[in-house]
């Protein structure tokens, strides 16, 4: 009897821990980003001349003014985990780009030229004082360039910007181009089917690094969106690295036609990466992240990662007053690591 007593506890433990398990994995962002109004947080959005309208979230001014720019396929929400302890010594100003989130969806608008200048707009306009300022991927080449073409910009952190990594050259041979911008291109020349999440499961990059339970996703994808067409699609049991991968995918409020121009490199139009970031003026910190879970390059030679070592290297020795951050990470460090990332950022005004 007392055998069969340690044995149902046992199972009701596993029960319970198994339920905690997968109801993290499915609401733990959703918490954190209702949690950000607490911390004095508003949503906000303001006109430009040109018609542009950009969503932002502002925090409370608790300090010198920092400003968020989030990476591909998400909004100024990603920033969820660091926004509370960030907002105690800044007054922070995270931005939704062009084609995410709440602000304009104008296609003509895709470049990191028009981008960076609307957003100088907006640190001039609306923040108007100097700014600290940080950007995530191609948040974090918008950063670059931001820095390189404004006085006001008191000093940067590029958080793992894929640096030369997106130039014509190269970007055929990186994961983001084969999983996510080839995917969009393809899905803009069809009509046939109409939701994104869809389309890129059965075309994702992924597929046959996961094999036989890709075809389980997909099966559970379908009928989710069935049901939910407008939710980010979450499988319960599969840790929240693994829900990453589709996650912007499942995002509808992300213009595909933003993901093409990194298809066609046309987003670099009079960006030149190299001369950009030599004219960078002020101190920057570079993040790269190097996770050791997985090789840089896959056996098809596809660079698994933002950056390579090489471009890293590069990136640091052109930038005038560079330090180099190597941490163990997958590419969304600042959600995976916040506490590392918001010491990063903290540094800036050396705190």
């Amino acid at each position: 009897m007392n055998l069969l007593i340690i044995i149902i506890s046992i199972l009701a433990l596993l029960t319970i821990l198994y339920f905690i398990y997968e109801e993290h994995n499915l609401h733990s962002e959703e918490r954190e980003r209702l949690k950000i109004s607490e911390y004095g947080f508003e949503e906000k959005q303001v006109s430009l001349e040109n018609g542009i309208v950009l969503n932002y979230g502002e925090g409370p001014d608790n300090g010198p003014a920092l400003l968020l720019i989030h990476g591909q396929g998400v909004d100024w929400k990603n920033y969820a985990k660091v926004l509370p302890e960030l907002s105690q010594d800044f007054h922070v100003f995270a931005v939704d780009c062009h084609g995410h989130g709440k602000s304009s969806h104008a296609a003509k608008s895709y470049s990191a030229e028009k981008m960076g200048t609307d957003f100088i707009w907006f640190i001039d306009h609306v923040i108007k004082e100097p700014v600290y300022l940080s950007g995530h991927s191609s948040g974090g080449l918008l950063s670059a360039w931001i820095s390189a073409n404004h006085i006001r910009v008191q000093s940067t952190v590029l958080e793992d910007p894929p640096l030369f990594s997106t130039e014509k050259d190269r970007c055929q041979k990186t994961i983001a181009w084969q999983d996510n911008f080839r995917v969009a291109h393809e899905f803009l020349q069809q009509s046939e089917v109409k939701d994104f999440l869809i389309f890129y499961l059965p075309r994702s990059y992924w597929k046959n690094k996961f094999k036989g339970i890709w075809k389980i996703i997909i099966a559970k994808a379908n009928r989710f969106r069935k049901k939910h067409p407008n939710r980010i699609f979450r499988i319960g049991y599969l840790p929240l690295a693994i829900n990453k991968i589709w996650e912007s995918a499942s995002d509808n409020r992300y213009d595909k036609r933003f993901a093409d121009t990194f298809y066609d490199c046309s987003w670099f139009e009079n960006f030149d990466q190299a001369e950009i970031i030599k004219k960078i003026y002020c101190p920057t910190t570079l993040i790269f992240a190097k996770n050791s879970k997985w090789p840089q390059y896959d056996e098809n030679s596809i660079l698994m990662a933002a950056m390579s070592d090489e471009d890293a290297n590069k990136a640091e020795n052109l930038i005038p007053d560079c330090k180099l951050i190597t941490v163990n990470s997958g590419h969304g460090f600042h959600d995976e690591h916040p506490a590392e990332f918001i010491k990063i950022i903290r540094s800036m005004q050396g705190i």
